[in-house]
């Protein structure tokens, strides 16, 4: 299938009754000048506008609920985000140089990632996220930033037809989501150009074994959770894939200064999908989540 086509077939997401009203909303939201935008651990964005336009974009911000990356700043209004995203940039930041390159970020969520790497000032940010919702708070915070990037509605499926290579691409918290890891690997490679970079991040288990955990149906309470391997296990995977130079920036397990349920996602978070008696554990019993954090070459 020809992207032009994918795109056509994603777009029908936007006209879903639930958030078509949100994209009328939004399309009717006063545009303002001169705003101060600041790139910090919260994406900051204030100006001088009026007490009733500060009231609707606050609630519009309520409505476009569950916040999952984040936290943004809107004229004094915290979206408190169920993940402190900025603890994985800051932790990521030191391993790449994105100037006057082409970036993409895969499972891009509301673009939070995206809006930060702007200050590094690649020629090209392109999130890719199927994701009706998250592309609708992503056009709500670009409303007021109003940069370039470009939003797609596409996967990691769909890389291998895109118009163009990447020279760089972030694919954070998508790969366990994927039943087959190994493709979705090789759809990321062939998103890169040739020694282009890759930055991961995926669960992983302890031990040298090259073995992986296979959830019986839900890891955490997520049930699309296939694969959590060892990070040699992982390292073969990214070597079939025809990647190399395979570096292991770090690895973090998950603690609720990272992740933790607020009041803009209303629902539960990392608190409750571990075992109460022991948090090493997740209520199904496999061991707690943890992060291995990977940079590799395509060769």
């Amino acid at each position: 299938m020809k992207i032009d086509e994918i795109r056509a077939n994603r777009a029908k997401l936007l006209n879903s009754k639930t958030i078509k009203p949100l994209i009328e909303k939004l399309k009717n939201l006063k545009k303002f000048d001169n705003l101060q935008i600041e790139l910090k651990d919260s994406i900051k964005i204030d100006g001088k506008i009026s007490k009733d336009d500060i009231e609707e974009i606050k609630n519009l911000a309520i409505e476009l609920k569950p916040w999952r990356k984040g936290p943004f700043e809107l004229f004094n209004t915290f979206i408190d985000t169920e993940w402190r995203s900025y603890l994985k940039y800051n932790l990521l930041e030191p391993h790449f140089d994105l100037k006057d390159k082409k970036v993409a970020d895969i499972g891009c969520n509301n673009g939070y990632y995206l809006f930060k790497m702007l200050e590094q000032k690649p020629t090209k940010l392109v999130g890719f996220d199927p994701s009706a919702i998250y592309k609708t708070q992503f056009d709500f915070i670009n409303h007021f930033i109003k940069s370039e990037i470009e939003y797609e509605l596409l996967g990691i499926e769909d890389l291998p037809f895109y118009e163009y290579k990447f020279d760089t691409i972030f694919c954070l918290g998508v790969l366990y989501h994927r039943s087959d890891p190994v493709k979705s690997l090789k759809n990321l490679a062939q998103g890169l150009n040739k020694n282009g970079e890759l930055f991961l991040d995926t669960f992983m288990i302890d031990g040298e074994e090259e073995i992986a955990l296979s959830p019986e149906s839900s890891y955490s309470k997520i049930p699309n959770i296939y694969f959590v391997p060892t990070v040699n296990t992982l390292k073969n995977w990214l070597k079939r894939a025809k990647f190399a130079d395979i570096k292991v920036i770090d690895i973090v397990k998950t603690t609720n200064e990272e992740q933790r349920s607020t009041d803009w996602i209303l629902g539960e978070s990392l608190d409750d999908f571990l075992d109460k008696d022991n948090p090493n554990l997740t209520i199904e019993g496999y061991p707690a989540p943890k992060r291995v954090y990977i940079k590799a070459r395509r060769i």
